[in-house]
């Protein structure tokens, strides 16, 4: 990538093309820029979580300076989970949601850890303040656009940085609008767009410049990272998921920008039966 250059954040018209219908009618799919056949994206994607898993926590603590933690303990807080509760965290990857949301459902909740990549899965498994909680964990390994749990089963359901790299986005949020409780909650953490134009731009050129070095000397992998930042302008702004979620079926949906709009927050509530 040529010295200063940075991508441009795709408009409205542009991050449709990320969507199911598109996807469906192209036959399509994006994972960063690149574009492949629908069918393929879900190879690249675990081949790229493969990639990454061995050291994914380091990297993410230290390209985010630590921040993500805070963004992921504002998120849990805002399920509002009560003790007892059972709660699915899709795309969970190594667990961080999944910790965060052990500790707040007590002794008699659960908390589902669902992703497609078992290395993500087994990187968090061997952490130790995954085995601190082992008897209220429980590892599936599956396809979030088709959740392989019944109907009505969860309190909660979360995903955390992980919707964006769904082929169809809008079928993996109907999977867990499915398997939700009448009246059960859905987070959803993911990056967002900057809202401050100056931030903005450090934070394009840190994305483009720094992310890929970094990734390339401690993880091996420049074009992981170059990916993840690709992803991001890519994806929904946070007005947009709110709308996306509403289309879905969910109410009361609502979002929290954190760190001046690099994370976004929506929460939303299945109806309740009449």
């Amino acid at each position: 990538m040529k010295l200063f250059h940075i991508p441009r954040w795709f408009d409205r018209d542009s991050r449709e093309k990320m969507f199911d219908e598109y996807v469906e009618t192209s036959g399509t799919a994006h994972f960063g820029f690149r574009q492949m056949r629908r069918e393929e994206k879900e190879k690249a994607v675990r081949v790229h979580f493969n990639r990454v898993a061995p050291k994914y926590d380091f990297m993410n603590t230290l390209l985010s300076f630590g921040i993500h933690y805070a963004w992921k303990r504002t998120a849990v807080r805002m399920l509002d989970l009560k003790p007892g509760h059972q709660v699915l965290d899709v795309c969970g990857g190594t667990g961080d949601l999944a910790v965060y949301a052990a500790r707040r459902t007590g002794a008699a909740g659960s908390v589902f850890i669902y992703d497609m990549n078992r290395a993500m899965m087994e990187a968090g498994r061997s952490r130790e303040v995954n085995k601190a909680y082992h008897h209220r964990l429980h590892y599936v390994q599956g396809d979030a656009e088709r959740i392989s749990l019944p109907d009505n089963r969860f309190d909660a359901a979360m995903v955390g940085f992980g919707i964006r790299n769904l082929t169809h986005l809008k079928k993996g949020f109907s999977e867990m609008h499915r398997v939700l409780k009448p009246g059960g909650k859905i987070m959803c953490l993911e990056f967002s767009k900057p809202v401050n134009p100056l931030f903005r731009s450090l934070y394009d050129w840190y994305s483009f410049h720094v992310m890929p070095l970094l990734g390339s000397l401690l993880a091996g992998s420049s074009q992981s990272y170059s990916c993840l930042s690709e992803t991001i302008r890519m994806f929904a702004t946070a007005l947009e998921l709110k709308e996306i979620l509403e289309s879905i079926g969910f109410v009361s949906v609502s979002y929290k920008r954190l760190t001046n709009g690099i994370a976004a927050v929506h929460v939303g509530q299945k109806p309740i039966l009449s």
